[in-house]
Formats: structure tokens, sequence, C-alpha cells
């Protein structure tokens, strides 16, 4: 069996970050709020490894026949070629805000893909835990079992701690994904 498509996108993800010119700034926005913004170019450069084409502020697709970067008021979709129209293979939130991660969350898990993720951060890593449990109680848990195991795809929560910045990028990140069996999420 092959290596899962979240796994793939995550060890390109880390190798990119080990390229001063993606991790310094993605380093010091972690630092001083520009997070989004250095962010989302990772992710786009990412999605260019595996292969596929993405669209993100600042980042439109010239083969789309719309002028947008954000379709679906999704912060980054990821496309497997040039054709028009095709369904995407990835769809990715980055949150700054706390308030809004389950949010992000619920905007993910309502697209069909194979690869669903959730980017923030939070001040301490006491606090990935919390994010974690409330995106399981609030967003999670309460929908109805059939509609949970009828979720294809992966979902990763990827939770960034401020406190981490001295390890960056591996232990600034860590990485949760969703098991639609149990409901929980399960470091991966």
């Amino acid at each position: 069996m092959g290596q899962s498509i979240g796994k793939e996108w995550q060890t390109k993800f880390l190798q990119l970050l080990h390229n001063e010119n993606y991790a310094q700034p993605l380093q010091q926005s972690a630092q001083l709020g520009d997070w989004t913004k250095a962010m989302t170019s990772v992710v786009v450069v990412t999605c260019q490894a595996m292969g596929w084409q993405a669209s993100a502020k600042g980042h439109s697709l010239p083969s789309m026949t719309i002028s947008s970067s954000e379709f679906l008021a999704l912060d980054v979709m990821a496309f497997p070629n040039n054709q028009q129209w095709q369904f995407p293979s990835a769809v990715m939130e980055l949150e700054n805000n706390a308030d809004r991660v389950g949010y992000s969350l619920w905007k993910v898990l309502c697209i069909r893909v194979a690869l669903r993720i959730v980017f923030c951060y939070c001040r301490s890593t006491s606090e990935r835990i919390h994010t974690i449990r409330a995106l399981r109680d609030q967003i999670i848990k309460p929908m109805p079992i059939s509609d949970r195991i009828a979720i294809t795809g992966e979902t990763l929560i990827v939770v960034g701690s401020r406190d981490e910045l001295a390890t960056f990028p591996s232990g600034f990140f860590k990485w949760w994904e969703l098991e639609t069996n149990t409901g929980n999420f399960e470091i991966f």
C-alpha cells in the first residue's frame, strides 16, 4: 500500500520549510503577524510540488475562465491539471483567528476532495490540545454518524504554536487527522 496523500503532502511541505527562502518568512511572520500571506505562498508551492496547480489570494490560475483567486471563498484550492472545471484535489484554509478555526474546518468538510487541511496557530502548546478538542466537540461530534462516516478523503488539522518557534518547523507544527469512524482527531 502506498503512502497516503496527506503524508505525501506533509513530507513535501516540511521539505519546503527546510529551504530558508520559505522557512524564514514564515517563521518571522509567526512572530510578527503576517502569517497568512507567508503561509499561502508555502502552501501553493507545496501544491505545485504535488503536481497540482493552486489558486489562492495572489496566486490566480490563468487556465480558468473566471478571474478569481479564492474559489468558493476557500483560501487555497488545488486542481489536478489545466482542464476547466475539474473537481479539486485538495482545499486548504489558513486561519489566524482562533474563533474562526471551527468555521474553517466546517468549510473544508463541505467540499468533496481527496485532501482537506486547516492550518491555524496558537500562542502555546497547551492551546493546541484545546483547539483539537474544541473542533471535535463543536464540529465533528454533533454530526450524525452517517454524515461523518460518509466523509471521503483525508482531513488534517495543522496547529502551529508560537512558543515552539525555536524548534521551527518540526516542533512548531503538530498534525492531526480526522478518523471518521470514531469522530476523533488522531496524531498524524
